[in-house]
């Protein structure tokens, strides 16, 4: 134990199961948005040369698709960062201003 008198002992890194399983499911996630995009892509394409309504809806499906993989790759992130500790949680906001109450505080109100 070194440091000042109150420093306590620190604390030992130790493998952490939901951090590795949260970006597990981000590059899970971004994988399929990737390949979802190339897909919408060479389906667009298929159907502007073709003209087939089959190929028009596979295109739009797989666009919902990718939008929907890279909202949860965003979601992911956020959960990710907020494991390691590099953005804090959400807090409460302040409480309204009572409508009877002076604005500006005691101060104010003297």
């Amino acid at each position: 134990m070194t440091g000042g008198k109150r420093a306590g002992d620190r604390a030992k890194a130790r493998f952490r199961i939901d951090v590795l399983l949260i970006a597990l499911g981000g590059t899970l996630s971004i994988v399929a948005w990737g390949y979802l995009v190339i897909a919408a892509i060479d389906f667009g394409a298929t159907a502007r040369h073709d003209g087939k309504a089959s190929a028009w809806a596979l295109a739009a499906v797989a666009s919902l698709g990718a939008t929907l993989c890279l909202f949860l790759t965003f979601m992911l992130a956020i959960r990710l960062s907020r494991a390691l500790g590099l953005s804090a949680h959400h807090h409460e906001p302040r409480p309204k201003r009572d409508p009877g109450t002076p604005k500006g505080g005691k101060r104010a109100a003297r």
